[in-house]
Order: C-alpha cells, then sequence, then structure tokens
C-alpha cells in the first residue's frame, strides 16, 4: 500500500491510500480520482515530506503535514461522483442557477426546515432561502403545504 498526498486542480489537499503507484496512475488516468473536497477530478500527487529513518535507536523524522480539509459528507461525495458524470452542457446551466441562487437567497446551512416554516408561518420575514435538510425534513414540509424546491447542487470547479 502506499499513500499519496493529491492537490486538485481548485488546490485542496488530501490523502489517499492505494495498493501502489501503478493503481494510483490507472484510476487518475481514467478520471477516477476524485478531489475529497469538491469532486473535482483534475488530480495529481502534491509533493510529500518522504519518512526518513535512522539507523540504530534514533526515532523516525516525519515533516508535519498540513492541517487536514474538512471530510466531506456522504452527499457531497454523492454529488461530487454524480457531477462528473453529467454532461458539460447540463452542469454548465446547473452552475447559472446555483450561482443566481447563492446571489439572491440568503443560505441558512443545516436549518432549512425550520427557516421555511417560520417564513410560511409568519414568524419571519419572507424572503428567498437556500440550505440542506434530510428526506425526512423535506417531505414533512411538503406535508404541511410549505412551498420549496430542490435542486441539484453541482460542487464548484466540476
Amino acid at each position: 500500500m502506499i499513500l499519496y498526498r493529491l492537490r486538485c486542480s481548485k488546490g485542496h489537499e488530501f490523502e489517499s491510500w492505494f495498493k501502489d503507484s501503478k493503481t494510483y496512475e490507472r484510476q487518475e488516468k481514467k478520471s477516477l480520482v476524485g478531489c475529497a473536497v469538491c469532486g473535482d477530478a483534475k488530480v495529481a500527487r502534491a509533493i510529500m515530506a518522504p519518512r526518513i529513518g535512522k539507523k540504530g535507536n534514533a526515532v523516525e523524522v516525519e515533516a508535519p503535514a498540513p492541517a487536514p480539509a474538512p471530510a466531506p459528507t456522504p452527499e457531497q461525495q454523492q454529488m461530487a461522483a454524480l457531477a462528473r458524470k453529467v454532461p458539460k452542457e447540463l452542469r454548465e446551466a446547473l452552475m447559472k442557477v446555483r450561482a443566481e441562487v447563492e446571489k439572491n437567497c440568503e443560505h441558512v446551512g443545516d436549518k432549512f426546515a425550520e427557516e421555511a416554516r417560520k417564513i410560511h408561518y409568519g414568524e419571519s420575514d419572507k424572503r428567498g432561502i437556500y440550505g440542506e435538510t434530510s428526506d425526512e425534513e423535506a417531505e414533512a414540509l411538503a406535508e404541511e403545504g410549505i412551498e420549496f424546491g430542490r435542486l441539484p447542487w453541482i460542487p464548484r470547479g466540476n
């Protein structure tokens, strides 16, 4: 097994294990290696500090690793994998939709369902919002008659 530090074209760095260097090269050639942060398929090996051992009782010296990027959620990994298979024209259209949503709406993160309810019931100002919610919460919102839409959120750089 071999550990490589990888970097996508957007500058995200992450590590990944491969059976051997040829396995990495085969997967990279077929664009099967994607960025763990944004899903970008343009990935290359980054410079790594080698592990250097000394003879005798000396301890191995290893360069400190940079702080790891936050691990993507399973949903982000799934969306990144799907985004790599989306035709270019559709991907570009979805990126335009994303840009418009980000420009004209407020990001409420994982509090989407809660904030949508407040707006619906007049407890909060009426405005455009976007964020994340579970399938169960989305179903509950629909049952309450709260209007919303779900969009495929294409990761940047794909």
